[in-house]
């Protein structure tokens, strides 16, 4: 591993101004209602660069921050992983990770949380991530349970979206469960 930003499959970086080109592929793609996620607005190109521009210069407030996926392999932008919300007194975060749907299935999601959780508990000492997902989101569920997760509550019908309420799955893992299951090793395996 070249470093704690680099695993076999992806690479983690900030977002460049460039990158709204695959954000905007990575929106059109989300509309499709494949990707478990709410219905947004469609989004306009310049929205796209506007977006990525902030995001380029954007602090990392109280750790929170959205960092940009990239293939080792290729160099392409896949997703994103980051930390949205967090709880600096009392040790935890909240994470969220997208990958674009022509890049799904190929280890990068796994590869870019394991990444981001390595370097939230190690060198930012928080105690406890958390993951709220999409009740129908499988995929998801599925990607944080491989990882370690527990689910730790479900909040019923908390979400509108597509015509309906929709039920949040509420996922954790602990820093001590993390260290034990995953090696410093295996850190771009997983």
């Amino acid at each position: 591993m070249a470093s704690s930003w680099t695993g076999h499959r992806v690479r983690l970086r900030a977002v460049e101004p460039e990158d709204w080109t695959a954000f905007m592929r990575f929106a059109v793609a989300a509309d499709d209602g494949r990707g478990g996620s709410r219905l947004d607005l469609p989004r306009s190109a310049e929205s796209c660069r506007a977006w990525t521009q902030e995001q380029s210069v954007a602090a990392s407030d109280d750790d929170r921050f959205q960092l940009a996926v990239e293939s080792t392999a290729t160099g392409e932008l896949v997703g994103t992983v980051g930390s949205h919300r967090t709880g600096p007194r009392s040790g935890w975060f909240e994470c969220d990770v997208m990958i674009g749907a022509d890049h799904r299935g190929r280890g990068y999601a796994t590869e870019a949380v394991m990444l981001l959780l390595r370097f939230m508990f190690a060198e930012r000492r928080y105690h406890k991530c958390l993951a709220a997902v999409f009740a129908h989101n499988e995929a998801s569920l599925a990607l944080f349970r491989r990882l370690g997760f527990t689910e730790e509550g479900r909040l019923r019908e908390h979400v509108f979206f597509a015509g309906r309420h929709h039920d949040l799955v509420m996922m954790g893992m602990l820093a001590e469960e993390f260290d034990q299951r995953h090696t410093t090793s295996e850190a771009g395996e997983a």
